[in-house]
């Protein structure tokens, strides 16, 4: 029998994957637990190999599994759940894949897998080229961080690569508590190889001979992919000593948070790995010259590092080709709330929210018209459909105070109610705020209050006055992003809908 493809992450889980998986065993199908594609719309979606190419049956319950069996799925295509050559697919078909191009295809934790897909070649290169020529590829490729910040990221590794220590350290960052944000979990489940080869290629250009996974505690199932597959790397020699034969020294250590969204906060992390209270430090100094443990280290996003192997693979060059203007590469954007076709969309930089929304999203899950979209996280700014059309990259939103972000994009259609909105961004705050700083700790809260006065006609232009000194405060007097950006999404539903305030666009009104 040809083999059967079911996928194995958490979102085709959560909907029965493994059930499938089991029941296909039990009817003596040879079942390959692959990695997701990222189309959580199409899950669980189970595939069979074809002489054309990897054929899809989507939404498939337990139920299913019986007639597809008497269908002949695996040689004959016409049961009504079928979808036909994944590749064809519109969903897939117009994707630029890289970070994602092996997810789906084999098993995540098979080394042989990985290579035979080209895995480790960029490592391969990086080490053929040196320190200094492999951290001038990075900077040449124009890769940022995708955690949010878009720092450069050859820029941090150049600092660290020129600062003389008796040992350096780089941590991957995946505490990832943005709502609506999934794909470092998603890299993480079905191309976990490709961060520890991102990981492996900093260490051997900035001269750090140990590495860090600070994964967030609410990702149980990814916990256990990573851990197999570090154990795996370790057993075929690409971790420890002489790494593939190519005289570099890497080791890699998984760390798990306890619950603190404030941990995203790359200082935070690093006093969480250390054993301390995960709360925020003054900078500088910088973590790139002394972070983990009073040592030069790098921080980088999943996707960030995620990314790095295709640089040297396909060259520096090729790589900032890729995407428009100063926002090179691809970044796997994330289409979730209110919406028909929820799931990892992976493109490069400059196309727009609509292309997203409708073309790969298929609008909103109700039907009704789409009032907003949350871009960025939790933190980030609401965008008006009237910008829609904007490119994506990062200063093309930052012109319209917008932000990128981790490229999650949540949906809300005419329903939602945006005081309600508002007052979440306060509360949020509130609650994953490490406390170290007034502006942050007491603002949240006062914003949330004078939301509340606004809300009950209280002296209503007063409190419109006192809460955009409260914003000023806030962005200015945070030690760090959490209550430096509270005040962004809260300003964005002011300017663009003003109505639902009691503001009109000529002032305010009673």
């Amino acid at each position: 029998m040809n083999k059967v493809y079911v996928p194995r992450d958490t979102a085709s889980i959560s909907v029965g994957a493994d059930e499938l998986a089991d029941k296909f065993i039990k009817a003596g199908f040879n079942v390959i637990r692959n990695g997701s594609r990222g189309a959580a719309w199409l899950e669980p979606l189970v595939e069979v190999e074809s002489n054309q190419g990897r054929v899809g049956y989507s939404n498939i319950v337990d139920a299913d599994v019986d007639s597809l069996i008497a269908a002949n799925f695996q040689t004959d295509f016409g049961h009504d759940k079928c979808i036909g050559l994944i590749e064809e697919h519109d969903y897939f078909k117009k994707q630029t894949r890289h970070i994602f191009a092996k997810a789906g295809i084999c098993d995540p934790l098979s080394i042989d897998g990985y290579i035979a897909k080209g895995g480790f070649e960029g490592l391969k290169k990086a080490c053929s080229l040196g320190c200094d020529e492999s951290v001038d590829w990075v900077l040449k490729s124009g890769l940022r961080g995708r955690g949010g910040a878009a720092f450069p990221t050859g820029i941090k590794w150049k600092t660290t690569l020129g600062i003389e220590a008796d040992q350096k350290y780089v941590a991957a960052n995946a505490d990832e508590g943005d709502g609506g944000t999934f794909s470092d979990r998603l890299v993480m489940e079905t191309n976990p190889l490709a961060l520890i080869e991102g990981m492996i290629i900093c260490g051997a250009s900035i001269q750090a001979t140990k590495g860090y996974i600070y994964l967030r505690s609410e990702y149980p199932y990814t916990k256990e992919i990573l851990a197999r597959a570090i154990e795996n790397a370790y057993q075929a020699g690409w971790l420890g000593q002489n790494i593939g034969g190519l005289a570099i020294t890497f080791d890699l250590e998984l760390r798990i948070g306890a619950g603190a969204y404030i941990c995203g906060e790359e200082t935070s992390m690093l006093n969480s790995i250390e054993g301390k209270r995960g709360t925020v430090r003054v900078k500088p100094p910088l973590p790139a010259i002394e972070g983990l443990f009073g040592k030069p280290t790098i921080i980088n996003n999943i996707i960030t590092l995620a990314s790095v192997p295709d640089i040297f693979t396909m060259g520096a060059d090729a790589y900032a080709e890729l995407g428009v203007n100063r926002s090179t590469g691809t970044l796997p954007f994330q289409l979730s709330g209110n919406i028909k076709c929820g799931g990892l969309v992976e493109v490069g930089f400059g196309i727009t929210l609509r292309e997203l929304i409708e073309g790969f999203g298929g609008g909103t899950y109700t039907g009704k018209p789409i009032k907003t979209v949350q871009l960025g996280g939790p933190l980030g700014s609401y965008i008006h459909p009237s910008q829609f059309d904007i490119p994506l990259d990062y200063e093309a939103f930052a012109a319209i105070d917008g932000a990128v972000g981790h490229g999650g994009i949540v949906v809300f259609d005419d329903s939602i109610d945006m005081m309600q909105q508002a007052k979440f961004a306060f509360n949020f705050c509130e609650v994953e705020s490490c406390g170290k700083c007034t502006p942050c700790r007491i603002g949240a809260v006062r914003g949330g209050e004078i939301l509340d006065k606004i809300a009950t006609k209280q002296n209503v232009a007063e409190n419109f006055k006192l809460l955009d000194d409260l914003f000023e405060t806030m962005e200015l007097g945070s030690l760090c992003a959490m209550g430096g950006l509270t005040p962004k999404p809260v300003r964005s539903l002011l300017k663009h809908f003003p109505e639902e305030f009691g503001l009109t666009k000529e002032g305010m009104s009673e």
